[in-house]
């Protein structure tokens, strides 16, 4: 088995689909199809974490392991998780491979739940100490990198884009008469077609950049249309949406 790259979540040791089939011989095609149909027997942050929004771009932009940028959700494997894997493709390369994960990759993290009760009451306060420094540090590079994720993601507009859709709008509307309500028009159809709730979504993106320390004017300013830009599937639809009504007024 090749040395396999460390990936920490949650506070443990996880591994993603590609490692999990790549160390049980098999192919990743496989390993999700086994979840699949036995996804009853899975349960999340038990048995499996799945990445996905703003987690899985704070995860991609901690650079711990190469993730494509195309993929939009992602599958970590626990060692619990791996057990059933290994159980599913029930061959003897699968469980060979499962008790080296054991071993070599998933129990090292038995390494800092040392037995201390032997040790001096200074000594053990120190290393709980230690350990507990560690923990909060990795709480907040975890938090540094999700608040880096949201303003990269939030605040950074496409004010080319911008121009073309609001151009579209005001044009449609000048045709049609009440921009408001063309506006209004297109995010209900964004809505409608890409099963989404923009007012939720704006509501949390206030949040975020409310906890991110983003100036109140800042966050006045953001508008459905960060929520739109933000994400490459709405602003795609959106996009249509908008050129769907400026071509439906010229008829």
């Amino acid at each position: 088995m090749n040395q396999l790259q460390v990936i920490n979540h949650n506070g443990q040791r996880v591994l993603s689909t590609a490692q999990l089939a790549e160390s049980f011989g098999t192919e990743t095609k496989i390993i999700s199809k086994n979840f699949e149909r036995n996804e009853s027997r899975y349960s999340k942050d038990k048995h499996f974490f799945l990445l996905e929004g703003d987690e899985l771009r704070a995860f991609k932009a901690s650079r711990q392991n190469d993730v494509s940028p195309n993929i939009n959700c992602l599958y970590f494997w626990t060692e619990k998780g791996a057990w059933l894997h290994a159980k599913s493709l029930n061959t003897d390369k699968a469980w060979e491979a499962y008790e080296s994960l054991v071993d070599d990759y998933y129990r090292i993290k038995d390494v800092q739940a040392l037995d201390t009760s032997a040790l001096s009451p200074q000594l053990q306060l120190l290393i709980n100490m230690e350990q507990g420094l560690k923990q909060i540090e990795q709480r907040q590079q975890q938090t540094e990198q999700q608040l880096t994720t949201i303003k990269e993601t939030f605040l950074k507009r496409d004010e080319n884009w911008r121009s073309k859709i609001n151009g579209m709008l005001n044009g449609s509307a000048n045709r049609m008469g009440g921009h408001q309500e063309v506006r209004r028009e297109s995010y209900r159809l964004l809505e409608e077609r890409a099963k989404c709730n923009l007012g939720v979504r704006l509501t949390n993106l206030h949040e975020r950049l409310t906890e991110q320390g983003v100036t109140k004017t800042k966050i006045k300013d953001t508008n459905r249309l960060d929520v739109i830009e933000s994400e490459p599937r709405l602003k795609e639809i959106y996009t249509t949406i908008v050129k769907e009504l400026a071509i439906g007024t010229l008829i």
